[in-house]
């Protein structure tokens, strides 16, 4: 049985085991990461509570955040937040907890799930992908953002303009810069100025999700200049990829907003350096091979999601190593901003008193990403076939070895259910 909290370092404790880390691994505290598509229940083939949790250890997460899509049903009622608790329970190796998700049908009875514990809401302002959790008008978004600052909740949007994108019409086919331009930087920045007008009227704390455009940066700047109460996150795909570099028919590349060029990868890093982007999330959005792979390379066509949950630290450090940024820096991007952004003062720190999540990391050593070797349920990522910095030795949860690099036998689930 582990230590749940950590203690002083004089502190008289009666162990059984004393684990000392060779000078080539540090510490870190283990990740927080506020943006994980489990899928489950009702598409467990994309992936599920048992893979999805193995991979988050193995990668050095020691606590997600389920997104309310895409399950089925998807988490807009207290009855489908129970299905889900009923599913992460048994199954879980790391701490789970949940967002819930707001669409026209569930407007004027967020407060119930509020009152369950979903950390908050998610809206889209384009449509999903999936029909089961439709998008929000502007006037839908502005009745849910003076729901939700009424019970002081939290906002949370995929903010991309459905105008724009109805305007902005390429070729199908297999250029990923086709299918970019079918997706322009205005449309998160005129997306962003409706989140942040919703902002400005009625107070409601709102959070922009998956940033990949740096051209909506000033217009966050200036809301934050003004004391307006919104944050932002980017994540390690738009931190690690370029355009310039996606192959033809790289449909594994393919996610929603998309991956775009190298001079905006840069600014993106610098946004985070300076603070504007408060936090780095992985957006886990895994399917099947076939939904990703099986269109003969039309992006058109490809289900639009990056599987990344197990590479997301590694991704990141080897990212800023090469910008000479500290893994210290990686580290309050991925754990201590994360852990704070949710409200959970004891993760994603190692001090006197905080959650023995822990983990040990090698930044130095390095690593080939083999699809087929993650623990994600389905062996397809964007990563696959890149070198990477930084490999995790072993992760403790709730000071209960839940990964071993080490050792390949399961340890058995030792996370628990959050709220918020």
């Amino acid at each position: 049985m582990g230590f749940t909290r950590l203690l002083p370092l004089d502190s008289t404790v009666a162990g059984s085991v004393e684990v000392r880390l060779p000078a080539t691994q540090v510490l870190l505290p283990g990740v927080v990461d506020t943006h994980v598509h489990v899928n489950e229940p009702g598409r467990t083939e994309w992936e599920g509570f048992a893979s999805a949790t193995a991979a988050a250890a193995a990668g050095g997460v020691t606590t997600i955040i389920d997104m309310p899509l895409n399950s089925i049903p998807p988490t807009t009622t207290v009855a489908a937040l129970d299905l889900k608790r009923a599913a992460a329970a048994p199954q879980a190796s790391v701490h789970v907890g949940f967002w819930g998700g707001v669409v026209p049908e569930n407007l004027g009875s967020l407060r119930a799930l509020h009152d369950a514990g979903v950390f908050g809401f998610k809206a889209f302002l384009s449509p999903s992908g999936v029909e089961e959790f439709p998008e929000l008008s502007a006037d839908e978004l502005l009745t849910a953002a003076l729901e939700i600052a009424a019970f002081g909740g939290l906002l949370l949007v995929h903010a991309e303009d459905p105008r724009v994108l109805e305007g902005a019409t390429y070729p199908d086919g297999p250029t990923y810069a086709d299918f970019v331009m079918s997706r322009p930087d205005e449309a998160e920045v005129s997306a962003i100025a409706t989140v942040i007008d919703a902002v400005r009227r009625t107070g409601v704390r709102a959070h922009v999700l998956h940033l990949s455009s740096a051209a909506a940066l000033p217009q966050l700047a200036a809301a934050r200049r003004e004391g307006l109460p919104i944050t932002v996150e980017t994540c390690p795909h738009y931190l690690s990829f370029a355009v310039e570099g996606i192959d033809d028919g790289a449909t594994q590349f393919k996610c929603c907003p998309p991956i775009r060029s190298a001079a905006n990868r840069e600014l993106l890093w610098q946004g985070l350096s300076d603070g504007l982007i408060d936090l780095v999330a992985s957006d886990h959005s895994p399917a099947t091979q076939e939904l990703k792979l099986g269109h003969g390379g039309d992006f058109a066509l490809a289900w639009g999601g990056i599987s990344g949950l197990q590479l997301s630290l590694a991704a990141v450090w080897s990212g800023a190593k090469e910008r000479g940024i500290g893994l210290d820096r990686v580290a309050g991007w991925m754990s201590r901003a994360t852990a704070d952004f949710v409200g959970l003062p004891t993760k994603g720190r190692i001090e006197v008193g905080a959650a023995a999540d822990l983990v040990a990391f090698a930044p130095d050593e390095t690593f080939l990403v083999r699809a087929d070797e993650l623990r994600h349920r389905n062996p397809v990522t964007a990563f696959d076939g890149v070198s990477l910095h930084g490999r995790v030795h072993e992760t403790w949860v709730a000071g209960r070895s839940v990964y071993s690099a080490h050792d390949v036998r399961s340890p058995g689930h030792a996370g628990s259910l959050l709220t918020g």
